[in-house]
């Protein structure tokens, strides 16, 4: 019996290392050591049978233990998920899904609860799609630029990269300031990242964004009103 170790992301700038630690660390509490990787960078939109994964199940023996940090690393449609699953049976392999604790084999409550949580997946996947449209749309109707804003596209690349870590921090309630410090960000690119990841529950005010759009329109008007102040000067120093 082996263990394989399946991971994927859609693109191979992506990061694997939280989907390999997962794995790892769950295969070590469960006795699953050793593993053999298999990396996968194609997109769960393609069918898994033209995907690394097809060749992975075609390949496996029987009683063979196909290992994944979360469904939603199988494919991005519940009918892919409970093909992938149907495969797996009749090669007589089991699933585990490392995130989830949870093991998939021929069993009835394993069918049911693939077909519950490959459908979660692909209804979150729904909604990101629509909140996205209906944002883009309404800058569009206000007459505002589409996409990121000019000078902040290497700080938020740099800020996806740790996004899980981020996240995790702040559900620990670790103060933002902190997280910029340790990420080397200002405060305002933090908050923009968190607003535009779906982070904004952990938004308690937005004073720093209000505080420097309050500085910086205090300098444009100071530095509008400079030349009139000098230009005052000069016909005192006339008369």
């Amino acid at each position: 019996m082996g263990t394989l170790a399946y991971i994927r992301v859609s693109t191979d700038k992506q990061d694997l290392d939280n989907q390999r630690h997962g794995v790892i660390e769950y295969a070590k509490k469960n006795n699953l050591e050793p593993l053999t990787f298999f990396e996968d960078t194609a997109s769960g939109k393609k069918s898994w049978r033209d995907r690394d994964l097809g060749k992975l199940i075609e390949q496996a023996k029987p009683n063979d233990i196909l290992l994944v940090a979360e469904i939603s690393r199988l494919a991005r449609s519940t009918l892919q998920v409970l093909e992938i699953l149907q495969e797996c049976t009749k090669k007589e392999l089991i699933v585990h899904v490392a995130k989830s604790n949870m093991i998939m084999d021929s069993s009835l409550n394993s069918r049911i609860t693939a077909t519950v949580l490959g459908l979660a997946a692909e209804i979150e996947r729904e909604f990101i799609s629509a909140r996205t449209t209906e944002a883009l749309a309404k800058r569009k109707a206000q007459g505002l630029p589409l996409g990121r804003p000019k000078g902040s596209h290497n700080h938020a690349k740099k800020l996806d990269k740790h996004k899980a870590e981020i996240k995790d921090l702040l559900g620990k309630g670790v103060h933002k300031t902190s997280i910029c410090r340790m990420y080397d960000v200002a405060p305002t690119t933090l908050y923009t990242w968190m607003q535009e990841n779906d982070l904004q529950r952990f938004i308690k005010s937005d004073k720093p964004v209000k505080e420097k759009a309050k500085a910086e329109k205090a300098a444009a008007e100071k530095a509008k009103d400079e030349p009139k102040n000098g230009l005052k000067l000069l016909n005192r120093k006339k008369k």
